[in-house]
């Protein structure tokens, strides 16, 4: 479509005021909003991503390709786009000329440490992803052809680029940032994010050989980050679940901000129906999750399979620790039936105007022959809410951050921050390290002071930690940062930079942990079921059991079957055949090696 503009006289008139590219590096306005716009393309923001490993499912058969091992570089290619580096880079550039009289000296450095933060964040992730990539750090001429196609620079290059990046920001960045500069990327945030690349680099995906140089310096830098933090008033916050209700604490080190009405987070995927719209039942939290918090005391929920399908008195002990003997983080991360949902659906704003009622999403066995077992499990909630929709596969729903205060109504209006980076990884980052270094004491007080804020019994004074070698504090963590970081966008790097995939095959299939009615128990739809009741009463509790669905999607085709060979992606065959100088990782039948 042409457009074609019209004035009068004046053919010879210039807008001064016109968003141009040279107007911009004259307005100390427009050059802030270009880095603004940077932050919007980058800054994550909530993930619902439990799908992509053992935490949780979306549906029976929501489970992709990658985990069912049916990978190839058609489909599992990184296209490798440079579009948000070249924006640094265009900005940082640009921002070198740009006069005193315009921006002065300790500004300019200032936004250019922010926008190294975000060079360096971008080109980890993705490295991360594929090992070394061709660095570009300056604005390319693009009427020089030849030189736009560049080889790959060794993942070791990349790394020492990133790290550099970060320190030249945390130079000049000031250690926090207050009042209206609240959330832009600071000393603090460049700090926690060069410990945990450096964590990352030093674990075994990037690190098989264990080269001890590499955790040591992982060490330093996370300990050193530690001793930043602190003293810029920094720490654990004294109750898990307030993290995410006190907005702006201590524990925060970086941070999406959300507000309404200009940028609100729609929670409506991750909760159930009927008190959503439009998306739902999302990160379902399936069996693997749902056991791994612990005991108050600190000890690992007793779980056997077979004497769950067996015992009855096993069976009714396991349900009582399952919903009235958990660490805090369980209660605050994870719904289960029988409980108050927290929402105000429940109350005359919401759908269901009975506030006393409890949310039953539990279910009953209903015969059917046609189905692969001769029965299925039906869900309590139709006959409680009297709404026909999908109430979902597991029966459990996260509630880690939800809004307590949003109903169905008001769902896509959630000002709940999504904190990006948090004090407690910071330190169980360090924690890791410290056992790789041969500091179990170190590593141990991490583990020691992460679960005492988690409501955790102290005991013998090691909060249920019974690890000692250094191959036993691994698992520890690894179990930790599973519960600890549930459903904040961490299982799946972990397990990858672990190179513990095999955890996942183990499991064959996903299960599901089902609370459901004791034969012989009537709840029709005469609503003859007192809903303000709740499962943490003995006698309630007692009218149900709980049952193992070894396979949640009833077919072998959704099957955790991944590559225990293919650790690196591809590049996509696209990039390949843009730029003849780049080559395939060898996992793929090329000859770059990403862990040099």
């Amino acid at each position: 479509m042409l457009f074609v503009a019209i004035t009068c006289n004046r053919l010879d008139y210039k807008n001064m005021s016109t968003i141009t590219p040279d107007n911009v590096w004259k307005d100390s306005i427009m050059i802030q909003g270009f880095l603004s716009d940077i932050y919007g393309r980058l800054m994550p923001g909530w993930p619902i991503d439990g799908n992509s490993s053992d935490e949780a499912l979306n549906t029976a058969i929501s489970m992709g390709d990658y985990l069912r091992g049916l990978i190839s570089v058609q489909n599992s290619g990184n296209d490798l786009n440079y579009g948000n580096i070249d924006r640094i880079n265009f900005f940082l550039d640009n921002l070198e000329d740009v006069p005193e009289s315009v921006i002065t000296r300790n500004r300019k450095s200032q936004l250019a440490g922010e926008a190294l933060f975000w060079r360096a964040w971008s080109y980890w992730h993705i490295v991360r992803q594929v090992g070394g990539v061709p660095l570009i750090l300056h604005i390319q001429d693009v009427t020089d052809v030849e030189a736009l196609f560049l080889p790959r620079n060794t993942t070791s290059e990349c790394i020492a680029q990133i790290i550099k990046d970060l320190d030249d920001a945390i130079s000049t960045l000031p250690a926090t940032w207050s009042g209206t500069n609240y959330g832009r990327i600071d000393a603090c945030a460049a700090w926690a994010l060069k410990g945990r690349i450096l964590m990352y680099y030093a674990s075994p995906l990037f690190n098989p050989d264990n080269d001890q140089t590499r955790w040591q310096t992982a060490y330093q830098a996370n300990s050193d980050a530690l001793a930043f933090l602190n003293s810029a008033g920094k720490g654990l916050y004294p109750k898990f679940n307030d993290i995410w209700k006190d907005e702006r604490n201590e524990e925060v080190i970086m941070v999406n901000q959300y507000w309404y009405p200009d940028h609100t987070f729609n929670q409506s995927c991750t909760r159930p129906e009927p008190i959503t719209s439009g998306c739902s039942n999302q990160n379902q939290p399936i069996l693997p999750m749902l056991n791994a918090f612990p005991k108050k005391d600190g000890s690992p929920l007793q779980f056997d399979k077979d004497r769950i399908m067996s015992d009855a008195a096993y069976n009714a002990q396991y349900l009582t620790d399952f919903v009235t003997n958990r660490d805090d983080r369980f209660y605050s991360t994870i719904f289960f039936g029988g409980t108050a949902y927290p929402s105000k659906d429940w109350g005359p704003e919401g759908r269901f105007n009975k506030p006393d009622e409890k949310y039953w999403s539990v279910w009953k066995k209903v015969i059917d022959s046609s189905t692969p077992l001769g029965y299925v499990y039906s869900h309590l909630g139709f006959v409680q809410t009297q709404v026909s929709c999908n109430y979902g596969v597991t029966g459990y729903f996260v509630i880690k951050g939800m809004d307590p205060d949003l109903t169905a109504n008001t769902i896509a209006q959630s000002k709940t921050d999504w904190v990006a980076i948090r004090y407690a990884e910071v330190l169980m980052n360090y924690g890791e390290c410290a056992n790789e270094v041969n500091k179990a004491s170190e590593s141990l007080q991490v583990l020691y002071d992460i679960r005492k804020r988690a409501g955790i019994l102290e005991g013998d004074g090691r909060y249920g930690i019974t690890a000692n070698t250094q191959q036993e504090i691994r698992e520890a963590y690894i179990s930790e940062r599973f519960v600890e970081f549930a459903f904040e966008g961490f299982r799946f790097h972990d397990l990858r930079r672990w190179k513990r995939f095999d955890i996942l095959n183990d499991y064959q299939y996903r299960a599901g942990l089902m609370i459901t009615l004791n034969e012989g128990e009537v709840v029709n739809e005469q609503n003859d079921f007192d809903w303000t009741s709740s499962i943490y009463d003995t006698e309630v509790r007692g009218r149900f059991h709980v049952e193992i669905v070894d396979n949640l999607a009833y077919s072998e085709d959704y099957k955790y079957n991944l590559s225990l060979n293919n650790w690196f992606y591809p590049l996509s065959l696209s990039a390949i055949s843009s730029n003849s100088k780049l080559e395939q990782n060898n996992e793929w039948g090329g000859t770059f090696d990403p862990l040099k």
